[in-house]
């Protein structure tokens, strides 16, 4: 049998004296490679030094031979990984720059560290994706999401849904509070909207938004909170539920130029107890005004039918199929039905006027059919449904417009009302008799409603603020001296101290004091004016010349923006323009609490009936306040 051969062992340091390094290298992995003693050049082959076997290493690259290292001596591959890492180190904690090397391939899908700027940047955005579209927290877990992100960004690990829920959303919440309490902060006037609301669970909450016109005049809108209110819906459990939103946010009373409201009589009463000024919603009132218009025993049958028949086309998709053949064939817009919303006196008028225009399309479909053939309108209920949409077409855009909360609105108001007592709501020669009745309910309606005096003083103010209107619609005398009476009452009681009075002469030094004779001392002293009457009497001229000023200067036209025209022009009108500022930023409809409602039951849908009362106000602040 023949002799085992015993394997071959070699000495790195006696291979490194039959083969030469490569010149000025820093790659530690040339530690086990190298070239021939004769190839002076280098130009050569590369020599692995622990297996003599020839590596492929053109114009010095090292990739071949760290992978044969790896590959042929996986030890030695380690020393150099170990090595070269530690060379690193010490060169940046030494201050010098690392060199730049390529990238690996491992780096590339290295998972980033989660303190990493680019994992917090992505987190932070994912949190805002979460609260501004109100999604639920549960979102992150979805598979589809995953994917998403892991198509998007390779290296980002997702937190996990308690991350989101306990740390992110209330840490974003905490910063957004910050940021708007630091704009509140300096606000010098604010008006505020407030209403309540009832959850799908059945969870009063009462909201409260601000607004206000800052220093660059350009009007802002805050939502500050979504409480829980558990207590009884009285007027004063509500006041002081009121005092206390302000107290939280550390907003002053003085300061607070009206709140608008419906008009529940406990918000009434809150309002009241509180002694603030109270605007009633414009668009409560309007719908409460047309409901009053419609109270007619021939309109409520024609609405019924008008009900019947969307009601038959909703529920049939051949109806609907049917509707569509026959518009095609007469040549009518292909739309569909609309139904009534009880609580949007708007969405009625759409279904009439929808209806009234499809008359013909829906008779067709209709009478094709013996067992919906009674649904077919009788000529007397489409005359009512005529008559009704002519009276109440043209208000349709009113509340819309009038509910904006990035515009003034307040100022409207008063030139709105002058419009439907003009022309709107009178009387038109081919009106019919049911239409002039509804017209002359609705006007009667709203004039009463608006009479009280606080409310006409405050339209009247803000009108004339408006550098639109000024006094375009108010033509009594007595009326435009009170409203200039009732501002300088305003500067009076808020600025008195901040107007600049006209200093007088210096008193002439008296003489040197003499001995008093008996004249000099029965004389009676001459009756000197007050300081207060002084400064009142001053203050009164220098604001009788800021009006006459003021309604000097050209109107702006109505599709002008009158806070532009006051950051222009409000240097001119120092008095006049902190007046405007107070009174231009109440909104004319508490549309603003309504809107939190909405995104309040977007947040607290059928899915996520069990979140807590603070978790609902964190979202609803985060959905609305998030830019």
């Amino acid at each position: 049998m023949a002799e085992q051969e015993e394997p071959l062992l070699i000495d790195v340091e006696l291979e490194e004296t039959e083969y030469v390094p490569k010149k000025n290298s820093t790659s530690e992995v040339w530690r086990y490679f190298g070239f021939k003693n004769a190839d002076v050049d280098q130009k050569g082959d590369v020599f692995c030094k622990l297996c003599r076997k020839k590596v492929l290493a053109k114009t010095g690259n090292t990739s071949n031979l760290f992978h044969h290292l790896k590959i042929k001596h996986p030890v030695e591959s380690h020393d150099v990984q170990s090595s070269a890492s530690t060379s690193s180190s010490a060169t940046t904690s030494k201050g010098n720059k690392p060199k730049q090397r390529q990238t690996s391939l491992a780096g590339q899908f290295m998972p980033y560290d989660k303190k990493s700027p680019k994992h917090r940047t992505i987190t932070t955005a994912i949190t805002k994706f979460i609260a501004k579209d109100m999604l639920p927290v549960y979102t992150v877990e979805k598979s589809g999401f995953k994917n998403l992100l892991k198509t998007l960004d390779a290296r980002y690990q997702l937190p996990g849904r308690k991350y989101f829920s306990q740390t992110a959303i209330p840490d974003l919440y905490n910063n957004v509070y910050d940021t708007v309490s630091s704009e509140i902060k300096d606000m010098e006037f604010y008006a505020g909207t407030t209403d309540l609301w009832s959850s799908k669970n059945m969870e009063p909450y009462m909201s409260f938004t601000v607004h206000f016109i800052d220093s660059n005049w350009t009007l802002k809108s805050k939502c500050l909170q979504t409480v829980y209110f558990p207590q009884d819906h009285t007027g004063e459990n509500i006041a002081e539920g009121l005092k206390e939103t302000l107290e939280c946010w550390d907003l002053k009373e003085e300061k607070l130029a009206c709140l608008t409201t419906d008009n529940g009589s406990n918000i009434v009463k809150a309002v009241e107890l509180n002694n603030w000024q109270r605007m009633q919603c414009f668009g409560h009132r309007l719908h409460l005004a047309i409901n009053c218009g419609l109270k007619d025993n021939r309109i409520d049958r024609a609405k019924n039918v008008c009900k019947k028949v969307v009601a038959s086309f909703s529920t049939s998709f051949k109806k609907k199929r049917d509707l569509a053949k026959v518009q095609e064939e007469l040549q009518l817009p292909k739309h569909g039905l609309i139904a009534e919303c009880e609580t949007r006196w708007g969405s009625m008028q759409k279904m009439i006027a929808r209806l009234l225009e499809q008359e013909t399309a829906i008779q067709r479909v209709l009478s094709g059919n013996r067992k919906t053939v009674h649904l077919i309108p009788k000529w007397q209920d489409i005359e009512v449904l005529e008559a009704v949409n002519k009276a109440i077409e043209s208000l349709a855009e009113l509340t819309d417009a009038l509910s904006g909360e990035e515009y003034v609105s307040i100022s409207s108001l008063l030139p709105v009302f002058q419009k439907l007592n003009s022309d709107t709501l009178a009387d038109q020669p081919d009106d019919v008799n049911l239409t002039k009745d509804i017209k002359r309910r609705i006007l009667n309606y709203l004039n009463e409603k608006y009479q009280d005096l606080s409310t006409q003083n405050l339209l009247n103010k803000a009108t004339f603020l408006d550098p639109r209107y000024k006094f375009d619609f108010i033509s009594d005398d007595n009326t435009k001296e009170l409203i200039k009476t009732n501002l300088f009452d305003d500067v009076r009681d808020l600025t008195q101290q901040e107007i600049t009075v006209v200093p007088t002469q210096a008193a002439e030094a008296s003489p040197a004091a003499k001995k008093l004779k008996l004249a000099k001392f029965l004389k009676k002293p001459d009756k000197q004016p007050k300081p207060q009457e002084c400064m009142n009497e001053t203050a009164k001229q220098l604001f009788d010349q800021e009006i006459s000023n003021y309604l000097a200067m050209p109107n702006l036209n109505y599709e002008a923006d009158p806070l532009l025209w006051w950051r222009e022009n409000g240097l001119h009108l120092p008095i006049l323009c902190r007046l405007a500022r107070k009174y231009l930023c109440i909104p004319a409809t508490s549309s603003p609490s309504e809107r939190l409602f909405s995104t309040s039951g977007q947040v607290v849908n059928c899915k996520r009936t069990c979140l807590k009362p603070h978790k609902v106000n964190m979202l609803v602040f985060l959905a609305r306040n998030l830019e």
